[in-house]
């Protein structure tokens, strides 16, 4: 069983929506973000991104940063930008990107689940970004980005989303990027609790995206440990497990360590299996690669794969294993400066546009890690290489918070 409950969500004014929300902290860059903004006062990036408000010479990590960031909070809330719901509620949420459709349930998540690994990872965190979430959660003292987290399909949960999607939604808006972004709050006290009981046998839950921002939730708890007010539970949206679509990362190396191409491909054609492609390869099957060096792309399929381990048997394992590790140094890709990884949204034209403007010598493409794949490797808990998946479209940011007071 997990707690998986309603909470009073503080969100855009009626007919704000549009003005307010924006792309994740994590997806844009401040100069993107200043960009993204425009100088709106009602953008959320003004919360999520304070620094836009700042001169560029201030460091992101600084005090004043943080303390920004509330203070603009503060001020959305004191303007009637963001309102707070009456009652604890559920939202249903859905995102559609072309024939994408994803359909999630919005809710606070216990901080115990998470802690007794009822909410199971699959990736290591990075020290300096957890912290980051911690005093940027501290400051404002609420949860301002979501988990997107991964459950078991239950036929009670799509029995009351159902009912729920069929009325009028609270609110429908397309952003920038052409996303669409539906949702659909759930106030009636009798829903809330079949909700409620129907989301905590659901069984246990899996971070699809936002390790960081989960584990960061955990230590603000246990540092309040006593205190009043809701940092025991951490904002999430909650995705059916064959709801989701999830694309490749791919990667970049920035040199051979010392081979040349033909010596490159040589060693690769020990392990590796390898073709001449006519163009950009998008793998279509699990083991297969794409290789992009000295202009040309190659087709490359595994020639060993250990499928009883179900963390070996990852493609993203295979090439760590098999290429980045033995050929290129790359030991540690979480901390190794000479890899770069690149979203299966920008395509192999940025591979490409990597390479030719000689940033990186190697590129790699490969098929995406299914959400079978994510669920087998969290329950034996085992941990994947970084950046092993991409999820999109992406939850927008300013649709709904979880403040901890």
């Amino acid at each position: 069983m997990v707690d998986v409950r309603p909470f009073r969500a503080l969100r855009p004014a009626v007919g704000l929506e549009q003005r307010v929300i924006c792309p994740p902290y994590d997806v844009i860059d401040v100069e993107e973000a200043r960009a993204y903004a425009g100088g709106d006062a009602d953008s959320f990036l003004r919360v999520s991104r304070p620094e836009i408000d700042l001169p560029a010479s201030v460091d992101p990590h600084a005090d004043e940063v943080y303390a920004r960031g509330r203070a603009n909070l503060d001020e959305f809330i004191a303007r009637g930008v963001l309102v707070r719901d009456e009652v604890p509620t559920y939202s249903v949420y859905r995102l559609v990107m072309g024939e994408v459709v994803q359909t999630g349930i919005v809710a606070a998540v216990s901080v115990e689940d998470y802690n007794a690994d009822r909410v199971r990872i699959h990736e290591f965190t990075r020290p300096d970004k957890e912290l980051d979430r911690v005093r940027h959660i501290a400051a404002l003292d609420t949860q301002d980005e979501p988990v997107f987290l991964l459950a078991r399909r239950s036929a009670d949960v799509d029995a009351i989303v159902g009912r729920v999607v069929a009325r009028k939604p609270d609110v429908d808006l397309v952003a920038r990027d052409g996303i669409s972004h539906t949702l659909w709050v759930v106030s009636d006290a009798a829903e809330v609790a079949a909700l409620h009981h129907a989301l905590a046998a659901t069984g246990h839950l899996y971070v699809a995206d936002g390790h960081h921002r989960s584990a960061a939730a955990s230590r603000v708890h246990a540092a309040r440990a006593g205190q009043p007010g809701e940092h025991d539970a951490f904002l999430a949206v909650v995705f059916p497990l064959d709801d989701v679509h999830v694309m490749a990362y791919n990667r970049v190396v920035v040199d051979l360590v010392g081979r040349t191409p033909a010596e490159f491909l040589a060693a690769l054609a020990d392990v590796f299996d390898i073709t001449d492609a006519p163009s950009a390869v998008s793998p279509v099957t699990r083991h297969e690669f794409g290789i992009h060096l000295d202009g040309r792309w190659f087709l490359a399929r595994a020639r060993v794969v250990d499928e009883s381990d179900p963390l070996a048997r990852l493609d993203v394992s295979i090439l760590q294993d098999q290429v980045l590790a033995p050929l290129l140094s790359i030991g540690d890709p979480r901390t190794d400066s000479r890899i770069a990884f690149v979203g299966g949204i920008r395509g192999t034209a940025e591979i490409e546009r990597l390479m030719s403007s000689g940033r990186a010598a190697v590129g790699f493409t490969l098929f995406p890690t299914s959400t079978e794949e994510l669920v087998s490797v969290a329950d034996a808990g085992q941990v994947m290489p970084p950046k092993s998946t991409w999820f999109e479209p992406k939850l927008a940011s300013g649709l709904f918070l979880h403040p901890l007071d």
